[in-house]
């Protein structure tokens, strides 16, 4: 008979899996971040389809198991420097966006019939932003080191804070739920007393272990990983027994090995486990909806979806314009919280265990979370043509001198023979070669890091972005010889909407005739480069074969630059 059973249970497993393998194939054709996808398996796989989904038991287990190590990346890389470092731009943004999302996401939510306790439950799980799909998008397109993406990342970092306090309050109205009079009191000062004995062991643990600790295991990566599992798992049973919920068990166990340098090498490692086991927990959820209930929440989970999608960015782009920063980084910047997060999700779920929420709501927020999630990524990937449709009337958000973003008149009033954009490895190999042959060069570059770092080697540098025509009009491009492009390829194909077609047209329009060189890495990119008046295309990877080609052969003359002209004659940059 067990053996019946434990065959049901891994038939139903592996058809869970295979259907979350062919949902996710089909989102990822519609670029789609895997939640949705998720989400999806679990209606399909729930009672109102295709009832696959029975074993409830295994899959609440794995899905807590899910949350645990969710929370434990999360605690993980929980870097306090970077909201630090960024000043008051992402406290005061990522703060401001909390409040204004849950007052007027509460009075929304009064006004679409709710009751006060489950409005404000949805409100402030309207506040909370997705990491996960953030930074996944960001990296994609390379913009997770630019102005906006670093501030993003720091008020989310901000928004991971609140998550922190909101389920610590909420842990504590569980408890205080179970009891009453002096007796709720009393278990509420007993959760928190146990909350700070378990605290001051986690700061004894960084203190004087979390080092030669993880120093030792990372000898055997595997064992390092087991760990890792093993801690995260420890101090979430820990937690959900001494009553504050494995949630935040799971978390202070990432805090506690988050001052370690192989804090990212254990979170590289677990990113594939973290999704594999939050599929069970989506399924979970997708699973709990009754799609005959859902139909009735249709209509107000829009009105709350319209009000993610466009009140978040709002006030972003209203914060930062009125903290002096260029309403193009505040729109960027505020594309990002276009969305509900997972936690969203789970703050619901928690709601619902303690009572003070009902299915219903769960459901409202779990659609407003797909509506939004499948919208903002769209929003996030084509987040600069969308800037360039709405920029006229973006005006009002821009202080008339925003002094945030200087562009340090200091190095453009200078004239310099070439201007180079993109300060990467091969951007400042260009640019040491050329400055070692005896031309000034300006560099300009989107990357805080990238600017410090070459403004560290002696270059002239200013903070920038190439696809801003606003910004291009304050350099010096008239006084150049030369405009070099070294920035990735690969954000688009040579379009009109590709960045490089946008400088080229801006640089001619500003009354730039010199030349331009630009970089590429595809034949086909290189060909339409030609014929969208670059004046030089210059081949990273085929160039250096080249040099390396003819250092093999003895050849004495190996040059340090090597570039390809329309006629595809070899020549030096001059």
């Amino acid at each position: 008979m067990i053996a019946v059973i434990e065959d049901y249970i891994f038939y139903e497993i592996a058809a869970l899996l295979v259907l979350a393998a062919g949902v996710g194939f089909l989102g990822l054709l519609l670029r789609q971040p895997l939640i949705v996808s998720f989400i999806a398996v679990g209606i399909l796989a729930g009672p109102s389809i295709l009832d696959i989904a029975r074993s409830d038991e295994q899959i609440d287990l794995l899905a807590e198991l899910g949350i645990a190590v969710l929370l434990f990346l999360v605690g993980l890389k929980l870097d306090f420097n970077l909201v630090r470092s960024l000043g008051p731009v992402a406290l005061v943004t990522g703060l401001g966006q909390v409040v204004f999302t849950t007052v007027f996401g509460f009075l929304i939510a009064l006004a679409l019939g709710l009751d006060a306790v489950t409005a404000i439950y949805v409100a402030i799980a309207l506040t909370f932003s997705s990491t996960i799909i953030i930074v996944k998008l960001l990296s994609d397109k390379r913009e997770i080191d630019a102005l906006h993406g670093r501030i993003a990342l720091g008020f989310l970092i901000v928004q991971d804070i609140v998550v922190v306090v909101a389920m610590i309050a909420l842990s504590a109205i569980g408890v205080g739920g179970a009891a009453e009079g002096e007796g709720a009191l009393v278990d509420v000062l007993r959760v928190l007393g146990y909350g700070l004995a378990m605290l001051t062991f986690v700061v004894v643990f960084i203190r004087y272990v979390a080092n030669p600790l993880v120093e030792r295991l990372s000898r055997v990566p595997e064992l390092l990983v087991s760990f890792a599992i093993g801690w995260a798992a420890l101090l979430a049973a820990v937690g959900y027994y001494l009553g504050f919920g494995k949630e935040l068990g799971g978390l202070l166990a990432g805090v506690s090995l988050a001052s370690t340098p192989f804090r990212e090498a254990i979170a590289a490692r677990l990113a594939s486990l973290r999704d594999f086991l939050l599929l069970f927990f989506f399924i979970a959820l997708g699973a709990s909806l009754d799609l005959s209930v859902l139909g009735d929440s249709v209509g107000p989970a829009l009105v709350l979806s319209l009000f993610v999608l466009i009140g978040n960015p709002l006030i972003v782009l209203t914060i930062m314009g009125a903290m002096g920063y260029r309403k193009r980084t505040g729109f960027l910047a505020g594309l990002t919280v276009a969305q509900i997060s997972e936690f969203s999700l789970i703050f619901m779920a928690m709601s619902v265990t303690i009572g003070h929420a009902t299915d219903e709501a769960l459901g409202l927020v779990t659609l407003v979370g797909l509506v939004t999630i499948a919208a903002s990524t769209y929003m996030i990937t084509y987040s600069h043509q969308l800037y360039s449709f709405f920029e006229p009337v973006l005006g009002v958000f821009e202080r008339r001198h925003p002094q945030a973003e200087d562009t340090d008149a200091s190095d453009t009033a200078r004239s310099h023979d070439v201007v180079l954009f993109g300060l990467g490895r091969y951007g400042l190999g260009i640019a040491s070669s050329l400055q070692d042959s005896g031309k000034s060069i300006l560099g300009v570059d989107f990357s805080p890091r990238a600017v410090r770092h070459a403004r560290e080697q002696g270059f002239d540098v200013v903070f920038g972005d190439a696809t801003d025509p606003e910004f291009l009009g304050h350099l010096p491009l008239q006084q150049a010889d030369w405009l070099v492009m070294a920035v990735p390829e690969h954000e688009t194909g040579l379009t009109h909407d590709d960045p490089r077609h946008a400088l080229l047209k801006a640089a001619r329009d500003l009354g730039f005739g010199g030349k331009v060189a630009v970089a590429a890495h595809q034949d086909a990119t290189a060909e339409a480069l030609r014929a969208d008046c670059a004046d030089l295309v210059l081949m990273p990877y085929r160039d250096a074969a080249f040099a390396a080609a003819r250092m093999i052969a003895g050849d004495a003359r190996v040059p340090e630059t090597v570039i390809e002209d329309p006629e595809g004659q070899k020549e030096f940059l001059p």
